[in-house]
């Protein structure tokens, strides 16, 4: 019987294939997440419902403080693509998505930052009908009370399908000013396709860049009249 030659082979074979694998260099892993090639500076994909996605991007070459974005709306069981562009103030943030007015037409929400020392961030917003159009909805501006000690670092979230503020209090509006500690907050929804505000944050701290002037009074004196008494004559 020839059964020695072939357990011979086998056993070699087998010590071949295991001083391979020693002998085989580590497999170095390759970092597969897609980066946003030039001009494109930002990307995100949000899905509202199967099949319905929105692509944000911004773009531009050359200066970064300004640019472009683009919406890109994909219906795929509509057989539908819309396109939403604009320009941009600013870096974008953050993108968000939510239904405010529970209607079931879906909000895009973009938040950017940028120089502008008054303002700090903006937000461009766009609600979409039925029809697949975007159309845009002015986001308020802060009020004079709103805006009291705000120095930016603004915070935006949903919560409970609101759009929700939040950025600390400082003690002026001034490049000095310093933190206070306490955080003002506010909720944003929609209502016949405008925004209203809510403040949900009771300030503790009252801010003032001019000093309160303290008002003089003045005293009045008054000043009597003597009054002679006539002597009665006697007869």
């Amino acid at each position: 019987m020839q059964i020695k030659p072939y357990l011979l082979m086998l056993m070699s074979s087998i010590v071949i294939a295991g001083c391979s694998q020693e002998q085989k260099a580590p497999v170095t892993q390759l970092n597969t997440t897609p980066k946003v090639m030039q001009p494109f500076r930002y990307h995100k994909l949000i899905e509202v419902a199967p099949g319905e996605y929105y692509d944000i991007l911004s773009w531009g070459r050359g200066a970064t403080d300004t640019g472009a974005f683009a919406i890109l709306h994909s219906d795929s069981i509509a057989r539908e693509y819309v396109t939403t562009t604009g320009d941009l103030d600013g870096k974008i943030v953050d993108v968000y998505n939510s239904d405010m007015d529970v209607d079931g037409n879906p909000e895009i929400l973009i938040q950017t930052a940028g120089k502008d020392t008054t303002n700090y961030t903006k937000i461009y917003a766009f609600e979409y009908g039925s029809d697949n159009k975007a159309n845009k909805r002015d986001f308020p501006r802060l009020t004079s009370s709103q805006r009291d000690g705000y120095r930016g670092g603004d915070n935006f979230y949903i919560s409970e399908g609101k759009f929700i503020r939040e950025f600390p209090i400082y003690d002026g509006n001034t490049a000095t000013a310093k933190p206070t500690g306490a955080k003002r907050k506010l909720e944003y929804s929609l209502r016949g396709n405008e925004f209203t505000v809510n403040q949900l944050s009771k300030d503790s701290v009252k801010v003032s860049d001019t000093p309160v002037k303290q008002e003089t009074v003045k005293k009045t004196t008054t000043t009597k009249k003597a009054t002679k008494k006539k002597k009665r004559r006697r007869r």
